[in-house]
């Protein structure tokens, strides 16, 4: 694989070093039941801010994803057996943690019949059950676009179900290595059909076009997506997708005008801002 030099980052793409009590805690807790969680394996900058302020992103049915998209640092391969205690266990760590608001994501699990699905659903019950006052997004996989797994997730009860498109219509192909444009627009599209919230998000700096961006915020808004998040792309090692441009500050603020304006009721829009940045505000 073609090998890209790291960029340095320019000033606004600093972040503070986590640390506090709570984040403390969570961390500990997270290494003690060996959980997986996108804020660590993504090397999050928001990680402090949102474990401090009870929210946390688990990553569930393993670390191995079966897809390898081009800007992603998570493992690919073949995937273990599925772990039938993490449900439970997830539960209860949520729990001791006190987290007020839990965002599950997963890797790609096209190795299994129902995508994962079924333990999707069965985690989110789980917690649920433990955590009566937790409230929960769901950022799911496209489930190859199977709308009765995608109803299953649904129906488990989760606050927000999110699908992130990632990037631009032209730059999906050499982006994500399965997933298509159209494939994930219908899946946003029956999510915000259902009873659920629905959101997606997108990363800039990969050679994307301001009118592409504006494209993108449109289609979303036309299948009925609800929250948006835009962020900053930063590769991963040298192996991933090299960064062509750090975005502004203020066309990052101009993208979030904008999608106010055509009726997005949240838009989070930032350099440091991630899929789970402020989830928490995203079920009002």
């Amino acid at each position: 694989m073609e090998k890209h030099k790291l960029q340095r980052k320019p000033k606004w793409m600093k972040s503070p070093m986590p640390s506090g009590k709570t984040y403390i805690n969570v961390k500990d807790i997270v290494a003690k039941n060996k959980l997986h969680t996108i804020c660590t394996s993504g090397k999050c900058p928001n990680m402090g801010e949102c474990w401090n302020a009870g929210t946390a992103t688990f990553m569930i049915l393993g670390d191995i994803c079966t897809r390898a998209c081009g800007f992603c640092n998570t493992k690919t391969g073949k995937p273990l057996a599925v772990d039938l205690k993490e449900p439970q266990r997830l539960a209860d760590s949520v729990a001791k943690m006190k987290i007020k608001h839990c965002v599950l994501t997963s890797v790609d699990r096209d190795d299994l019949e129902d995508g994962g699905a079924g333990v999707w659903a069965e985690t989110i019950k789980a917690i649920k059950a433990k955590n009566h006052n937790v409230t929960i997004e769901a950022l799911i996989p496209d489930f190859d676009g199977r709308t009765e797994l995608i109803q299953m997730v649904i129906d488990a009860g989760a606050e927000v179900v999110s699908h992130n498109m990632e990037t631009v219509r032209r730059l999906t192909p050499q982006t994500r290595t399965k997933a298509k444009y159209e494939t994930s627009l219908a899946v946003i599209k029956y999510i915000s059909d259902s009873k659920a919230r629905s959101k997606s998000g997108i990363m800039l700096g990969i050679g994307e076009q301001e009118q592409e961006v504006i494209e993108t915020m449109n289609d979303l808004r036309a299948v009925g997506c609800q929250v948006m998040t835009i962020g900053q792309y930063l590769q991963p090692t040298p192996k991933h997708l090299p960064i062509l441009d750090f975005i502004h500050p203020d066309k990052f603020k101009y993208y979030e005008e904008y999608g106010l304006e055509k009726g997005f009721l949240f838009v989070e829009s930032g350099p440091l801002v991630r899929s789970s940045y402020h989830a928490e505000k995203h079920i009002a």
